[in-house]
C-alpha cells in the first residue's frame, strides 16, 4: 500500500495552454542485460523506495537543483548543506572548478547510505533536477573523480551504468516530473509502472474526494511485466474516476511519447483500481492488437 497525495505530479503538471490532465508514460528496453527506462510523471520522493530497493547500500549524489533551498541572494544551498538540514548521514567530495557548468554534475558529490535516500527525500522539499548513481562500496576520493569524469563526459543518448564497474542503478530526474533510469534489475521496469499506475489512480481518487491524500494498492508486478514484454512504449489517461475507482486505458505505441503528442484513440489495456474490494484488474479490452 502507498499514499499517494494530491500535490504529485500527475496533479501538479499539465500540457497545453489548456492545461489538460499530463499522461503517464513509460518506455522501457533492454540491451546487453541492462534495462534503459523513461518515464512520466513521478517526482523522486514518489519513487525513493522504489530505487532504494534496487540500489547498493552507498548512493551518489551527483547532482542536484531546487528553489526549495536558496540564500538571501537568491543562491541556491550547496546539496551539503540541504542534507545537513534533512538530518541525514553523509560525506562531501568536492569537484572543482572544471565540473561546473557540466550537465548532470554539481560542485560536490555527497556519499550517503540508500536508507538515507527516504529522510533526504521526505517530500518536504522539492528537486527539480536530481542525479543519483549508487556504487558497490564506499569510494575514496580518486574513485569519486573518476565517477565523475565518467558521467561528466557520457553522451546525452549513452548508458551510463556499463562504464561504471559494480554500479547497478542510476536515476535522473527532471522538472518534478520525467525521470530516466538505467538498472541491471530486470524487476525495476514493472515496479516503475507499478508505482506509475497507483500513482496516476492515486491522484484521480484525491480529486474525486477532495482530500489531501489516499491509500491504495499497487498493481501485481507479474501483469505490469507481462504488459512490458507484449510493448515497450505505453502511454496512459485516466478513462473514469470517482470516489471509490479509477479505469485507465493504456495504449502501445510504436515509439516513446514525446510531450505535445495526442493519446492514440486505440485502447490496448485497461487497469482499474477499485476501492472497495481494494485490488486492481488489468484486462485486454475487445478489438485489442495485444
Amino acid at each position: 500500500m502507498i499514499e499517494v497525495g494530491n500535490d504529485g505530479a500527475f496533479r501538479t503538471n499539465s500540457v497545453g495552454t489548456d492545461r489538460s490532465p499530463f499522461p503517464l508514460s513509460f518506455t522501457a528496453c533492454e540491451t546487453d542485460g541492462w534495462w534503459q527506462i523513461s518515464a512520466s510523471a513521478a517526482q523522486a520522493d514518489e519513487l525513493t523506495d522504489v530505487l532504494s530497493r534496487s540500489a547498493n547500500d552507498t548512493v551518489l549524489l551527483v547532482d542536484l537543483a531546487t528553489v526549495s533551498f536558496l540564500h538571501e541572494d537568491l543562491q541556491q544551498w550547496r546539496p551539503s548543506l540541504i542534507a545537513a538540514e534533512q538530518g541525514v548521514d553523509f560525506t562531501a567530495h568536492p569537484l572543482g572548478a572544471w565540473a561546473s557548468g557540466t550537465p548532470g554534475l554539481g560542485d560536490e558529490i555527497l556519499v550517503m547510505h540508500r536508507n538515507s535516500l527516504p529522510r533526504f527525500l521526505d517530500g518536504s522539499w522539492s528537486p527539480y533536477e536530481l542525479t543519483l548513481v549508487d556504487v558497490p562500496a564506499v569510494p575514496g576520493p580518486a574513485r569519486l573523480d573518476e565517477i565523475a569524469l565518467i558521467m561528466g563526459t557520457a553522451a546525452t543518448d549513452e548508458p551510463v551504468l556499463p562504464r561504471l564497474k559494480g554500479s547497478g542503478l542510476w536515476y535522473s530526474g527532471h522538472d518534478d516530473c520525467y525521470l530516466a533510469v538505467e538498472t541491471a534489475d530486470p524487476t525495476v521496469p514493472a515496479s516503475i509502472l507499478n508505482r506509475l499506475l497507483a500513482l496516476l489512480a492515486g491522484s484521480a481518487l484525491a480529486g474525486a474526494r477532495a482530500t489531501s491524500s489516499v491509500v491504495i494498492p499497487e498493481p501485481d508486478v507479474t501483469t505490469t511485466g507481462r504488459l512490458i514484454g507484449e510493448s515497450p512504449h505505453w502511454i496512459g489517461v485516466v478513462a473514469a474516476a470517482s470516489e471509490t475507482s479509477v479505469t485507465i486505458e493504456l495504449s502501445a505505441l510504436p515509439q516513446p511519447w514525446q510531450l505535445g503528442e495526442q493519446p492514440p484513440e486505440h485502447v490496448d489495456c485497461t487497469a482499474t483500481l477499485d476501492l472497495t474490494r481494494g485490488a486492481w484488474r488489468v484486462a485486454l479490452p475487445p478489438g485489442s492488437a495485444l
